[in-house]
């Protein structure tokens, strides 16, 4: 990884001539970011050992069972190190100071051999401030913190985690190649569980894991990893960066999580948060030297006004080390496979993106509001990741639309592979809750699922985390709320609510996976309409734990509905594991018809048929087909499996004509019957 990153712009400006206009700006972006490159390669001997500071800094426990000490904390007067070693003497064992505000400790191993520093010992750092006062600290580069018993307050604890060579975890199955085309469940460990209470990463790696596999999904995007002392901020305030949430259980607990949907052939992504952090003093990052800056922005500019949170300084050596040695801890020590960056517009925009509408003009993409800083630290995360691993998948979570995020670095661009295609769940969300069927404006539908920047990969969802927590509704609970806790059994009496629920949630799913995107997302449990919001246990809810788990009950249970939309999920996933329509162009969506409300569209050579209409169904019904030959039915949502009525007969062959239709070569005449979604694939 020594070599210095090439460019050639020109491809980038090929895919998109409007970038012409701002060709200086791509340029000076791209000199700023090379211009790191080739100073870490100079001054820190490249990117492959500047990324290994988890091996520099922290506490170190040696072959010899010396231990060593380092931080970087250079607005500090003294450095000490404390815990029960030293029976809490605050001043007892001093670090040395060190050049660029860097401080080291060596403590030699015990006359007889032994390591002065236990495998789960208590440890602190004491900060000297400039004025003379002490302040206690957790080390950023802790990989182990754990909550304290209620009667010793809040404040997480730092433990030593060096267990004994034999009881530490080794990695049995091998890291799977990457997917041709991602179909990622979205999930949460500490929900993951039927029980009040918070699951374990061994509940997840042997209880969820195969039914994740089971469905045909074949990535996991797991949230919260990162050690977050507010349990109900969804892992989004991190406090200890490298810490594995001990909630779940230990670090070698992750591991055989990790490992387990290696087993079942899943790629695992981590949910990254380098857009901010906690405010968090005595066990977060915030003010670690007793200054307001060190690793953030002093001022205005390290404070994140809506998230109550800190703003990185990304223009600072150590930062970066510290954030980019994050990235690779992740991979080096637990296997992840790749990484979903949040809160990627709060980083790209010194406006944080508060208030921003962002109307689509470039300029906005390329004034003075972008923070240039931070796109530039991410195109050397995606840089440096890509070449330790060209298998790594980085998706980007941007509102924004921001040109060249997701082009390579060597056109210019900043690196990502996909970015969240987050106006579709707000779109869906809108419709339902605002207009009746028959409003539906079928050509804004098809507009928001296919607006989205050409030869950048999007991942489209209908709905994610977001649309579960408390506050929101999740689609099943739009469409069904009224009677999802009375006519779900199928032993009941019919209901069109439930009835139109469970076709639409099929049908929003199928168009979504289909027409949205270059891979597919879904959170977990809202594959079978899980019911009820998301909320995290907090004195608002009395710290209740009844809404911060998964039913899974619900769709085990063969007399209730659930198990339609549940089976229908699976369906429409290994139907595209045989068919391929995520990983090629996007559709060309031939028609799209206000009145009768349906919609047609092929996506490699495939025809998707949708019926949104609430009650025409249309017989000899005219489509165009560019493809001539013998067409048949391979999934529809009308099965009685997936709780339809079996109107769609999939024995029939439909034959096309050669007859110019919707600007089409050919077209074919098909029964499509109301609220009714099928995929025909030629034979």
């Amino acid at each position: 990884m020594a070599n210095e990153p090439q460019v050639n712009l020109k491809k980038l400006f090929d895919l998109d001539p409007y970038l012409n206009s701002h060709e200086q700006e791509i340029r000076r972006r791209n000199t700023e970011f090379r211009g790191w490159i080739k100073r870490l390669n100079e001054l820190e001997g490249g990117l492959n050992e500047f990324t290994q500071g988890y091996k520099y800094y922290g506490l170190h426990i040696a072959q010899d069972n010396s231990v060593v000490a380092r931080e970087w904390a250079p607005g500090a007067k003294e450095v000490f190190l404390t815990g029960d070693f030293n029976n809490w003497q605050w001043l007892a064992t001093p670090y040395e100071k060190q050049p660029f505000g860097k401080w080291e400790l060596k403590i030699p191993p015990n006359p007889d051999g032994s390591c002065v520093i236990q495998h789960l010992s208590e440890i602190k750092v004491i900060i000297r401030k400039q004025d003379g006062s002490l302040i206690d600290r957790l080390s950023p580069w802790a990989k182990y913190v754990v909550p304290p018993p209620k009667e010793l307050g809040v404040n997480f604890q730092q433990r030593v985690w060096h267990p004994p060579a034999h009881e530490k975890y080794m990695f049995r199955h091998q890291k799977p190649t990457r997917p041709r085309a991602l179909r990622i469940y979205e999930c949460h460990v500490g929900i993951a569980t039927e029980e009040y209470g918070v699951g374990t990463y061994r509940n997840f790696a042997d209880n969820i894991v195969p039914r994740i596999a089971k469905l045909g999904y074949n990535t996991i995007q797991v949230m919260a990893i990162m050690e977050h002392a507010y349990y109900a901020s969804f892992g989004y305030q991190i406090t200890s960066f490298f810490a594995a949430s001990s909630r779940y259980g230990t670090p070698d607990e992750l591991k055989y999580m990790v490992d387990k949907a290696h087993e079942h052939g899943i790629f695992v992504l981590l949910d990254v948060v380098h857009s901010h952090a906690s405010k968090n003093t005595q066990d977060g990052l915030n003010q670690f030297d007793g200054t307001n800056a060190c690793y953030f922005h002093d001022g205005a500019r390290g404070d994140h006004t809506l998230w109550d949170s800190r703003l990185f300084n990304y223009s600072e050596y150590e930062v970066l080390r510290f954030l980019l040695s994050n990235l690779r801890w992740w991979r080096d020590e637990y296997n992840f496979d790749g990484y979903r960056f949040d809160g990627v517009t709060s980083m790209l925009y010194h406006s944080r993106g508060i208030g921003e509408g962002f109307s689509g003009d470039y300029n906005e993409y390329f004034g003075l509001n972008v923070d240039t800083e931070a796109l530039i630290y991410l195109a050397i995360a995606n840089y440096f990741l890509h070449e330790m691993d060209p298998n790594v998948i980085t998706i980007a979570e941007d509102v924004s639309g921001m040109p060249t995020l997701c082009r390579p670095t060597e056109e210019g661009g900043v690196g990502f592979d996909y970015r969240l295609g987050m106006a579709i769940p707000d779109k869906w969300i809108q419709v339902l809750k605002t207009k009746s069927d028959e409003d539906w404006n079928i050509g804004n539908i098809v507009h928001t699922l296919t607006n989205r920047r050409w030869k950048e990969n999007t991942v489209a969802y209908a709905e994610s985390h977001d649309q579960a927590l408390v506050g929101d509704k999740t689609i099943a609970f739009w469409l069904m709320d009224k009677e999802m806790y009375t006519h779900m059994s199928t032993l009941s009496d019919s209901s069109l609510i439930i009835d139109r629920g469970i076709a639409l949630h099929k049908m929003i799913r199928l168009i979504t996976h289909a027409l949205g995107g270059e891979a597919y997302l879904n959170f977990m449990g809202n594959e079978f309409g899980h019911p009820e919001w998301l909320d995290f246990p907090r004195i608002g809810n009395q710290e209740s734990y009844h809404y911060a788990r998964r039913q899974w009950h619900l769709v085990d249970d063969q007399i209730l509905k659930y198990r339609f939309l549940n089976e229908f999920d699976r369906a429409m996933h290994h139907a595209e594991e045989k068919y391929h329509w995520l990983d090629c162009l996007p559709a060309y969506v031939s028609w799209k018809h206000e009145d009768d409300k349906v919609i047609a569209f092929e996506r490699n050579n495939l025809l998707f048929l949708f019926n949104f209409h609430s009650t025409k169904s249309f017989t000899d019904y005219r489509i165009g087909v560019e493809l001539a030959g013998k067409y048949r039915i391979v999934l529809s949502s009308d099965d009685a499996e997936f709780g339809g009525f079996n109107r769609i007969d999939k024995n029939v062959e439909h034959h096309t004509f050669p007859e110019g239709w919707a600007g089409r070569r050919n077209y074919m005449q098909l029964y499509l019957p109301c609220r009714t979604a099928c995929i025909l694939a030629p034979q």
